[in-house]
């Protein structure tokens, strides 16, 4: 039974790690260091770059959601039922359908839009639709995945009250 709950553990942190380490390290370096050098340009590259890392991560995420799920099931059918066993499936499928939607709708509308731009989003007029498009698909990205590290965080703070 540790030997599971280690499993269901580790791909938490794997996770929520990578969700966290992404958002407040990856991307804001990469922005603020590409855009040191050409500010139109090199928020493009940047963009892409966190794109590129966001792509993998999203099959990583995957893997981690069904590691966990298929981990707390075990655990529910080889030992006593894990406390909040309902709660725990519910918060983590509601992380895997934010990371879906994110993975498998927003980031390739993202995509699709840049490409059909032709031209960095950066340098379209501040009131132009696609750069208004553009920003609603990037809030949405961030909120669905600051929803996911938000339902990390409350399984990282009940597994460490066991």
């Amino acid at each position: 039974m540790a030997a599971v709950r280690y499993i269901y553990v580790l791909a938490l942190v794997v996770w929520l790690g990578g969700m966290v380490t992404i958002g407040a390290i990856v991307a804001p370096v990469a922005f603020r260091s590409l855009e040191q050098h050409d500010p139109v340009e090199g928020r493009t590259r940047a963009a892409t770059l966190v794109g590129d890392v966001l792509r993998p991560f999203h099959t990583v995420s995957y893997v981690a959601g069904a590691v966990m799920v298929t981990a707390l099931l075990a655990m529910r059918i080889v030992g006593p039922r894990p406390r909040g066993f309902g709660l725990r499936v519910t918060l983590i499928a509601v992380m895997l359908g934010a990371t879906v939607a994110t993975g498998l709708l927003v980031d390739p509308q993202i995509a699709r839009l840049r490409a059909s731009v032709g031209v960095p989003i950066a340098s379209l007029p501040d009131g132009d639709s696609r750069r208004v498009a553009f920003g609603r698909l990037h809030m949405g990205s961030t909120a669905l995945m600051a929803l996911a590290i938000a339902g990390g965080l409350v399984l990282c703070l009940w597994e460490t009250r066991e």
